[in-house]
């Protein structure tokens, strides 16, 4: 079986910053990520809110990350991580082709995913016309309509996003005000393009071989409306990555894996960094401070 010192499973902004740091202590340092290192900052178009970084891009950072942790020889492997679990007092990660890895310390930053609406032609329609990335697919919507699903901070500015596209946006949120921040807001209401509909929750996707309308429900009068568009964005939050932990790990009741001040799960030497653990804030900056803490209490851990 193979044996490492440092095993992080997930290559996003914690992922990475967890590899520079474990890399940096002289730790051997393994990373697996079954898709492109990133992480959910692929799918954002525009980053602002990163120290240092006034107008970047999701890509850009994410490719900026990467090229540190290779700088300093963090071994990246393109692999899915079946399984995570304690077995004769080691932690063994078992991969998809059934191969394992014995590793000292861990550090589960596998992320977050977009949550589903589960409505009538929301499946049937993915890729279709429905849609969970604007950066990915707000292209294909160029001069037609489409609509948002969401009221926090993504899906305004997906919304902000979608109108260098589309030629309406109706943003479709369920209370009466957002929960986005109010700088956000502002900028979104202030554009012609966004139609705001409140008090609204999407009850069905419809059309032909693609998006033809949608049908939303007004929760204050239970009024249906009916809107032609071509395409719908659905952002209403995240669930974590988790699903490999098999109830290895203490979560809170969402699912989210609990640590303590040094990010250390319930069980010593397993940490956990970045948008899948419990934390008030999931943003690049939080993750990569995450990355680092993680790291470097592994370090810690492995010394004794």
């Amino acid at each position: 079986m193979e044996k490492r010192e440092l095993v992080i499973i997930g290559a996003g902004p914690a992922g990475l910053s967890a590899a520079i740091y474990g890399k940096r202590a002289g730790l051997d340092t393994l990373v697996l990520e079954k898709g492109r290192p990133g992480g959910q900052i692929l799918t954002t178009s525009r980053v602002e809110n990163y120290p240092g970084i006034i107008d970047g891009t999701g890509t850009g950072l994410a490719d900026a990350f990467r090229a540190h942790a290779e700088f300093f020889k963090a071994e990246f492997r393109s692999v899915s991580v079946q399984k995570l679990e304690v077995r004769d007092g080691e932690k063994i990660i078992t991969l998809k082709d059934g191969s394992e890895i014995a590793a000292g310390a861990i550090v589960v930053a596998s992320g977050a995913h977009f949550r589903k609406q589960g409505c009538p032609g929301e499946k049937k329609y993915t890729g279709m016309g429905v849609s969970y990335c604007a950066v990915c697919d707000a292209a294909f919507f160029e001069d037609l309509e489409v609509a948002v699903i969401g009221g926090g901070n993504t899906a305004v500015e997906e919304a902000c996003y979608l109108t260098g596209f589309a030629s309406k946006v109706y943003l479709i949120h369920r209370r009466d005000e957002f929960r986005a921040d109010k700088l956000v807001v502002e900028h979104a209401l202030a554009n012609p393009k966004i139609v705001p509909v409140m008090d609204s929750v999407l009850e069905s996707i419809e059309g032909s071989d693609m998006v033809e309308k949608i049908v939303v429900r007004n929760v204050k009068t239970n009024e249906l409306r009916n809107i032609e568009l071509n395409g719908v964005f659905i952002f209403i939050g995240t669930l974590p990555n988790a699903e490999f932990l098999h109830d290895l790990l203490q979560t809170d009741a969402a699912g989210w894996i609990i640590t303590d001040p040094k990010l250390q799960t319930s069980i010593p030497g397993i940490f956990a960094a970045g948008d899948v653990r419990d934390t008030s804030l999931r943003q690049v900056v939080t993750a990569a401070g995450d990355g680092a803490r993680a790291a470097m209490s592994a370090y810690s851990y492995l010394q004794f």
